[in-house]
């Protein structure tokens, strides 16, 4: 099992931390020293995970604080808590996500849910954070992606799916916007002088309620998606995060970075560089992508950020 490194005086915020790969990162940061907020949708979820850690690591300083990803208002919310703290924030992990609801869904500013949740409120929620992430001494930023990313395309055209709603390639294009959005970060924080490190991971196929919960939306029964969870090779979330906290934690991890296991396919096993899918490494793509970002969240980075 992949040891994280010392976290002790680290202020660590990670979304979706009341359950799977979230729930395990936020578990692990805390037990090597960090302070952890888990940013959570539901706070009596939270608190659940909140109650289970300290159980294993009772002198854990953990916070449960509310966000949800699929409404810009409480992005800017949550951020202004912080904000107004003022601590600055050593590593900030974009983990939550929906994945594949049958029928096409909107967040509460009307985009299509998957885009909207997985990139547009984390992109929202990491600019917002940029003035306390960049506050700290070695500032980082760990974006979860997926595999699926390789399927992926950005339909500047369609990028909300109105015409034609796919479930599949919908996650698969809020996954590349992961990657590409932390590889602009990236490029950006070379280009200005930033000390910041962007880096981003996948579970592999990691068994979580993820696999369940966005394809089962509206349904009764359970989507095919849930039943063959068994066919393909998986893992447990105790292993499927070490991608992301090796993202989030090791010094090994580089600038830019990709990371996740080093299995058959990619499913399951250890931490390794992963292969960038050929539409992440666009740099004009993830340019024109951060710039329609800013448009549709109306969050961008000051001139002189």
């Amino acid at each position: 099992m992949y040891t994280v490194p010392d976290q002790s005086g680290k202020l660590v915020v990670v979304t979706g931390a009341n359950s799977g790969t979230g729930k395990e990162a936020a578990r692990r940061l805390a037990g090597a020293g960090a302070r952890v907020v888990l940013a959570v949708r539901t706070p009596d979820k939270g608190e659940a995970a909140k109650a289970e850690i300290l159980r294993e690591h009772p002198a854990a300083q953990l916070e449960v604080r509310r966000v949800d990803l699929a409404d810009l208002a409480s992005v800017e919310e949550f951020a202004a808590g912080l904000l107004d703290q003022g601590t600055p924030v050593d590593t900030l992990v974009n983990n939550a996500g929906v994945m594949a609801p049958p029928t096409r869904f909107t967040t509460a500013d009307g985009f299509e849910l998957q885009f909207g949740s997985n990139h547009l409120g984390p992109f929202a929620l990491t600019v917002r954070l940029l003035p306390l992430v960049l506050a700290a001494p070695e500032p980082r930023v760990a974006t979860m992606s997926s595999g699926a990313a390789h399927l992926g395309r950005i339909r500047f055209e369609d990028l909300q799916w109105e015409r034609r709603y796919s479930p599949t390639l919908a996650y698969a294009q809020s996954k590349l916007a992961n990657l590409l959005m932390a590889r602009q970060l990236s490029t950006l924080a070379r280009e200005r002088g930033w000390t910041l490190r962007s880096t981003a991971a996948h579970p592999g196929f990691t068994r979580t309620n993820l696999q369940t919960a966005g394809p089962t939306m509206g349904r009764t029964r359970p989507s095919l998606m849930g039943r063959g969870v068994g066919v393909l090779p998986s893992q447990e979330p105790r292993q499927g995060a070490e991608p992301l906290l090796f993202a989030a934690a090791d010094p090994a991890a580089t600038d830019g970075g990709y990371y996740g296991p080093d299995g058959r396919f990619g499913l399951v096993g250890t931490t390794t560089e992963a292969r960038v899918p050929r539409r992440a490494r666009d740099g004009d793509l993830a340019a024109r992508l951060w710039a329609e970002s800013e448009r549709l969240t109306g969050v961008a980075l000051p001139v002189a950020a």
